[in-house]
């Protein structure tokens, strides 16, 4: 039986999870939690990172990401700090061993990419993001 395109998504997805989770094992991660230190690193240089901006780029709900935060502040990657405009908010700010993670993180997503997209040509890879971005816009609808 032929798979559909929610069929293949799903492969992929498992493949991808399984490999990063591997991956990023030895430094007491998940693929998902090292992908989200490297977000707020990378966006807490440009501003204030919150809950909701986590929720928002990796499509993952509330009760999830409270989960993982929770996590990683025990794990001391994070810490929430309140903030003077508005005390329901709280900042993500990243640790001194999340930014020493990094680097490696870095190495481990960038490795699984380049398994992932082994063989691809630069207009393979543009065709498929522009495919992946209407697809995402189609299920927001």
């Amino acid at each position: 039986m032929e798979k559909d395109c929610g069929g293949w998504i799903s492969v992929l997805f498992h493949k991808l999870r399984k490999r990063v989770n591997a991956d990023v094992q030895d430094l007491g991660l998940t693929g998902l939690k090292s992908r989200a230190i490297h977000y707020i690193l990378t966006k807490s240089a440009e501003g204030p990172v919150y809950q909701r901006d986590v929720e928002g780029v990796f499509g993952v709900s509330r009760s999830t990401v409270t989960g993982m935060l929770q996590q990683m502040e025990r794990d001391g990657l994070i810490r929430r700090e309140s903030v003077q405009s508005d005390a329901r908010l709280k900042s993500l700010i990243p640790t001194q061993k999340a930014i020493e993670l990094d680097a490696q993180v870095n190495a481990c997503l960038r490795q699984a990419d380049q398994c992932l997209t082994k063989g691809l040509s630069d207009a393979q890879l543009a065709a498929f993001k522009a495919i992946a971005a209407q697809m995402s816009a189609n299920l927001d609808e």
